[in-house]
């Protein structure tokens, strides 16, 4: 089982020059090893390219993503992990996604598919990431 960040799967519908190809070769790829699945905060974060709830749906079934539902302590960890950066002088607003992202593959122990590993590297040292 692999959680997969926003920024892979919208690599692929945006069809980015530089990163389309890497994103699409390892869900293949760690698509054949397990499940790769999306929490709601990716689903949302997802939706906001889309129009209509049904195109959203009708990708994330298309690439053969399945939904995990956060565990409680993934949340109380993203938490304490955005604390931390707060505290560190952090001040982008828009970073919180990335801590419930991050704690969710930490809790839950599994492998995070994303090509920007900084952040989760520095809050999240026991995170498995697989990113170029």
């Amino acid at each position: 089982m692999t959680l997969v960040d926003t920024n892979v799967l919208f690599d692929l519908i945006t069809d980015d020059p530089e990163w389309s190809q890497w994103s699409a070769l390892q869900l293949e790829r760690l698509g054949w090893l397990g499940s790769l699945i999306i929490n709601d905060v990716i689903y949302a974060e997802l939706s906001a390219r889309f129009v209509r709830i049904e195109a959203v749906d009708d990708f994330v079934s298309g690439s053969g993503l399945a939904h995990g539902a956060m565990p409680r302590s993934a949340l109380f960890l993203a938490a304490k992990a955005h604390s931390l950066y707060r505290a560190a002088g952090g001040t982008r607003t828009g970073v919180l996604s990335d801590f419930f992202i991050g704690a969710h593959a930490t809790v839950a122990g599994i492998p995070l598919l994303t090509r920007d590993p900084r952040r989760y590297r520095t809050y999240f040292p026991n995170i498995i990431l697989i990113a170029p």
